[in-house]
């Protein structure tokens, strides 16, 4: 099964797929509020700085998003001490590869869909193939379902990791839709995961977890300096519920800048 998720990334990843864009968006966030580490890494809160460079592109058969966060707080205790995290999602669209429109009521495309999340500090690395579930709402941009697999490849307590689990599946809902009020231009995004439990290498239960990330976002950019789509800002709330499959809940509210290049 893992062989199969990393075969289906790498055609997801395939150079000659990705040299014609149709669309691609690109950007640079800086967020900043107290997070809660898990139980197991002393469940205290710190004001954690979160650099993020994120890009999401539109190809001729299907889509790329992928983002990669450098996390720092300001506690000297193992986690989130200048860590790296990121994820990559490539999807084919089964309506642009058969040439058919697949629209049926809502559901306005499948896709293949292919992922990988590593983390660097626990040595964590995940592969998540699936399928997508694209849906045409009225006001979104862009709204989606993916389920997939989550399955596990990382290195272990015995290579200086977090301890090897299980493998499981993964629920996510993304969605970003624009508007406006009087003047100024907003918009509300994000995403929000469910991961099913499983179990470590010891036979020890890992919870489920909910993770959602929404984003508000005020054009800044248009409204001091009529640069439409290019500085933001606003706030993200982050609410995690077995986080990291520990017993411990985040609730959180970081400050959002986001420049877009």
């Amino acid at each position: 099964m893992k062989y199969t998720a990393l075969l289906l990334l790498m055609i997801l990843m395939s150079p000659g797929r990705v040299m014609a864009l149709d669309w691609s968006v690109t950007e640079l966030q800086w967020q900043r509020g107290a997070l809660k580490s898990p139980g197991f890494a002393g469940g205290v809160k710190s004001q954690t700085d979160i650099l993020t460079l994120q890009h999401a592109s539109g190809w001729q058969y299907g889509e790329h998003f992928f983002f990669a966060d450098y996390l720092n707080d300001d506690r000297d205790d193992g986690f989130n001490d200048n860590d790296l995290y990121l994820e990559y999602y490539g999807a084919l669209s089964l309506s642009k590869m058969s040439g058919r429109d697949l629209t049926l009521g809502w559901l306005k495309d499948v896709s293949i869909i292919g992922g990988i999340n590593y983390a660097r500090e626990a040595k964590v690395l995940k592969y998540l193939p699936g399928l997508r579930f694209s849906w045409r709402l009225p006001g979104f941009h862009f709204f989606n379902t993916d389920i997939t697999a989550y399955i596990d490849d990382s290195k272990g307590l015995r290579n200086g990791g977090a301890p090897k689990e299980s493998d499981s599946y993964m629920i996510d809902v993304n969605w970003g839709v624009p508007f406006t009020l009087g003047q100024q231009r907003f918009s509300f995004e994000g995403h929000i995961e469910y991961i099913g439990s499983r179990h470590d290498e010891f036979g020890s239960p890992v919870r489920h977890w909910i993770l959602a990330q929404p984003q508000f976002r005020w054009d800044m950019g248009y409204a001091l300096f009529n640069r439409q789509d290019v500085l933001f800002a606003g706030i993200e709330y982050q609410w995690w519920q077995n986080k990291l499959g520990d017993d411990s809940d985040e609730r959180a509210v970081q400050g959002l800048v986001v420049w877009r290049f």
